[in-house]
């Protein structure tokens, strides 16, 4: 069984990364998004288990001393973290898995998993950004500001990816990580086991 592969993607708040990787799951087989832990509040419509795992900040602070982490990060007041053991496991098992994470999980993640493969979104531009805030509506004037304060030290980190998708037409965006999606299947890496034992049968 091949090894799954391990994407990261990361984005500035507003730039649409949520909801591109959703589509991108209902459409691409054999791949699973990593369910992150999380001490902030569950919004409406979010599912325990399902969008984040939600624990108190107490249990999130004993996990960490059990180095229970991948990747952790304090992000506007709120922690969160990918389970190392579960995201593992997920590999072991030939299952392409999807971080959402913001630059600087993705650092900790390239580190202990340099094979990983890392995505950045990026909005058309600064003005599409902050309306796209706006009209989420989930945030207020302060966090929102805030949001769009720290959007220029994302961006900056563009340079550490490995693709770049700009999400200005939501339906380029999406095919343009399909292909990536899709390119990565095609690695010799990947295929190597089933033409291994192809070769093996011809040469017998």
């Amino acid at each position: 069984m091949s090894q799954g592969i391990l994407y990261t993607i990361s984005a500035p708040s507003g730039a649409g990364k949520s909801s591109l990787v959703k589509a991108l799951l209902e459409n691409t087989d054999n791949l699973k998004l990593s369910v992150s832990h999380t001490t902030r509040q569950a919004r409406e419509g979010e599912i325990d288990g399902v969008n984040y795992n939600f624990v108190s900040k107490d249990d999130f602070k004993q996990m960490l001393v059990d180095n229970l982490f991948l990747e952790h990060a304090l992000i506007f007041t709120n922690n969160y973290g990918t389970s190392k053991k579960w995201l593992m496991e997920q590999l072991k098992q030939g299952i392409d898995i999807i971080l959402e994470i913001d630059w600087q999980g993705a650092q900790k993640v390239r580190h202990f998993y340099p094979e990983m493969v890392s995505i950045f979104i990026l909005p058309p531009s600064y003005a599409a950004l902050e309306e796209r805030l706006r009209k989420r509506a989930t945030d207020s004037e302060e966090v929102i500001i805030e949001r769009l304060s720290g959007a220029a030290e994302d961006i900056s980190h563009y340079i550490e990816y490995d693709y770049l998708v700009v999400n200005d037409d939501f339906s380029q965006a999406l095919t343009d990580l399909q292909c990536i999606i899709k390119s990565q299947s095609l690695r010799r890496v990947i295929h190597a086991p089933k033409i291994e034992k192809v070769f093996s049968m011809l040469k017998s």
